[in-house]
């Protein structure tokens, strides 16, 4: 499997400045959001700091095991890199009061073969295009997927719901936090959306999901559903990173290699 990457980021039409933060490494297939959130600009310090070490970090790991871990391994490789990053944006916060309680939301994805390990924390989210159909691989850490969930409120009222922006867990707010992960399997054509929710909120899976049916290029997409985000009001920060699987080419056998085939 080969796999191409677009990152794009907005700062959308109400905000000053963007704490969102995005990286990838295509060597490694390691793929990082984060959608900061505090006073002052503690926000995108807490989201850059979190791309920052959770990329140099884990792809060390994945540069030192190449492609032979299991996913257990990257599963567990990756929950100790998000747990340093962790303890990292906490002990800033205590340490200075600039960025005090400041924290951020995480989706990271790490491609291997035909396997994608996805770990997130808080309402960012991860989505997959799959023959014509578009689904949610995560499960927001939020006040209103809770009360979704407990069937309090219907997802007509949660559309317009004050409480979209709550999270229950987030990266650095706490000295410990707990990263969901969940493993997947990945086949040629999948394309990848991770998200802040500057796009989900501004956008219904309904409406993204028209915007991948046009099967545009991947950096065309990318900024199709950024300008769709600000047209729809952009009242935050929008930013998405999406990942295109594609078949690699067939290992050529030995009578062919003699052919020069």
């Amino acid at each position: 499997m080969m796999y191409d990457y677009v990152a794009l980021t907005d700062t959308g039409r109400m905000r000053n400045n963007n704490e969102d933060a995005l990286a990838f490494d295509a060597e490694k297939g390691l793929a990082v959001l984060a959608d900061g959130m505090g006073g002052y600009n503690a926000g995108e310090v807490a989201s850059g700091m979190a791309t920052s070490l959770i990329t140099t970090e884990l792809g060390r790991w994945l540069t030192q095991t190449g492609t032979q871990a299991t996913g257990k391994e990257v599963r567990r490789a990756m929950e100790n890199c998000v747990s340093d990053a962790n303890s990292a944006i906490y002990s800033a916060a205590c340490s200075n009061m600039d960025f005090a309680g400041m924290g951020t939301t995480l989706v990271v994805c790490v491609f291997q073969g035909a396997r994608l390990v996805l770990g997130h924390i808080g309402d960012s989210r991860c989505y997959r295009w799959r023959h014509g159909t578009l689904a949610q691989l995560t499960r927001d850490h939020s006040l209103l997927q809770e009360q979704l969930d407990a069937g309090l409120i219907t997802p007509a009222q949660a559309a317009v719901s004050p409480n979209r922006n709550l999270v229950t867990r987030a990266l650095g707010v706490e000295d410990a936090v707990m990263l969901e992960v969940n493993e997947h399997r990945v086949e040629p054509g999948d394309i990848y959306l991770m998200c802040s929710d500057g796009l989900s909120d501004m956008l219904s899976d309904a409406a993204i999901a028209s915007i991948f049916s046009d099967e545009f290029p991947l950096d065309t997409l990318a900024a199709n559903l950024i300008e769709s985000a600000n047209m729809s009001g952009g009242r935050d920060n929008i930013s998405v990173l999406l990942v295109n699987a594609a078949p690699g080419a067939k290992k050529r056998g030995f009578v062919s290699r003699l052919l020069g085939k």
